[in-house]
């Protein structure tokens, strides 16, 4: 389980291709003392095992569904990723529950620069697939590309989002271009909520 809070952005090294999944190389800017082979780690918002580490390298194997559903087999070598390691217990839950379980891929398309004081922010807009739109709640809950962040507004197909400039210094969010592909992860409680109210439907 994470949080949301990525703890620093790592570089792609290397991708190997397989005949039945696809390896992947990255390199963090933080130490991975404690972390061991088989411990999870959050890529851009998908949770990947550990396989090898190497000083502040790991590798992880990347299964065919998981291309498909996200955005990993878009990445290239030296491309920057969003990294965050499993919540501890004990660790205080500074963002939301994130499972780094990619629900759908979402697009870029808006980017607005505010110059507001004292701190100036980036205002984006992300089209929702049609699956996520009910789990999209005003001042609610929403993980893109790795990074808990609250819902500004709900219009329609699309969400915005206010990134402040701290999120814009630890996270690879506003160098996006238009039209990029975001992972999107809804709030869990939301998806929790949702069934059983249909489970209870179902008994009256």
């Amino acid at each position: 389980m994470f949080t949301g809070i990525v703890e620093g952005c790592g570089t792609v090294k290397k991708i190997d291709l397989f005949r039945t999944h696809t390896r992947l190389e990255v390199e963090c800017p933080f130490s991975l003392k404690g972390t061991k082979v088989g411990d999870s780690i959050a890529v851009d918002g998908c949770c990947l095992t550990a396989t090898r580490l190497r000083g502040k390298v790991f590798s992880a194997d990347i299964s065919p569904e998981t291309l498909r559903v996200t955005t990993l087999g878009q990445l290239k070598k030296g491309q920057r990723v969003n990294l965050e390691r499993p919540l501890r217990l004990g660790d205080r839950l500074g963002g939301h529950i994130v499972q780094g379980h990619v629900d759908g891929v979402g697009r870029l398309v808006k980017k607005q620069f505010v110059a507001a004081k004292p701190d100036a922010y980036w205002l984006l807009e992300v089209q929702v697939p049609k699956a996520l739109r009910p789990y999209m709640v005003d001042k609610g809950s929403v993980t893109v590309d790795g990074i808990s962040l609250t819902v500004n507004a709900v219009r329609g197909d699309r969400i915005s989002l206010c990134i402040i400039p701290h999120t814009q210094e630890k996270t690879t969010l506003v160098d996006k271009p238009l039209g990029a592909a975001l992972n999107l992860e809804a709030d869990i409680l939301l998806k929790y909520l949702e069934k059983m109210f249909k489970a209870r439907g179902k008994r009256r």
